[in-house]
């Protein structure tokens, strides 16, 4: 009889340990104690498709470093900024926001840390800009370039000629890091950060159903202007 019992709470023994294997081994899994997957994208599907097209897929791998990014949401979209720009322009007819921010992987701990993309909206054409670091580039209405940021603007005239749009966009594309003195051959970023922000201000003047796509030509015109 006490063999028995013995015998008993052995198998009793043996079944908890694997019970409670199997609970810690279910609470634990492969899922890093529950935090969310380390999931990286390439640059052609940053800020939804055709944001970053071919050649903006290479200029970001310039300015970074990096093939591989924090994958955006929907809310960091073109189409999202084309709406919240298209609600700002009927008022007011002018502003600003954020088109995408991007995040290179492996995390850079140098000045191209962060990327980010934004739209300005005038009702008035681009004044000229007196900042030296710009080389102005022939695209747009005005468009220049600097070894941490560029911008484009162009005109937009709508297709649909009863919508109400100021002319005006402007899109940036700019590193987050503290401004830096220029130092060696700055060109590739320049043509880098110029290819990224036409990139950007032509997938906004698609969303937008500029007339013409607001002027832009399919590639960037990196030659400087006269």
């Amino acid at each position: 009889m006490v063999a028995a019992r013995r015998r008993t709470y052995g198998r009793f023994c043996a079944i908890l340990a694997s019970s409670l294997a199997l609970v810690v081994g279910g609470c634990s899994g492969d899922d890093d104690g529950g935090k969310a997957p380390d999931v990286s994208v390439t640059a052609d599907k940053l800020c939804a498709v055709g944001a970053v097209n071919k050649a903006a897929v290479g200029a970001l791998e310039v300015i970074t470093g990096a093939t591989l990014f924090a994958p955006t949401g929907e809310e960091s979209a073109v189409a999202a900024a084309a709406g919240e720009l298209t609600r700002e322009a009927a008022p007011v007819g002018s502003g600003t926001g954020d088109v995408c921010s991007i995040y290179p992987r492996p995390e850079s701990a140098g000045p191209a840390a962060e990327i980010r993309v934004v739209w300005y909206l005038s009702s008035t054409p681009p004044k000229e800009d007196t900042a030296r670091k710009f080389t102005r580039l022939p695209m747009g209405e005005k468009a220049g370039a600097a070894h941490d940021s560029a911008f484009v603007t162009f005109p937009c005239s709508p297709k649909d000629e009863s919508r109400e749009f100021p002319d005006h966009v402007s899109v940036w594309a700019q590193s987050q890091a503290l401004p830096t003195e220029a130092e060696g051959d700055v060109r590739p970023l320049k043509n880098a950060y110029a290819t990224l922000a036409h990139s950007f201000a032509l997938a906004l003047a698609k969303e937008l159903d500029c007339d013409g796509n607001a002027g832009l030509k399919p590639k960037p015109a990196l030659i400087p202007a006269t």
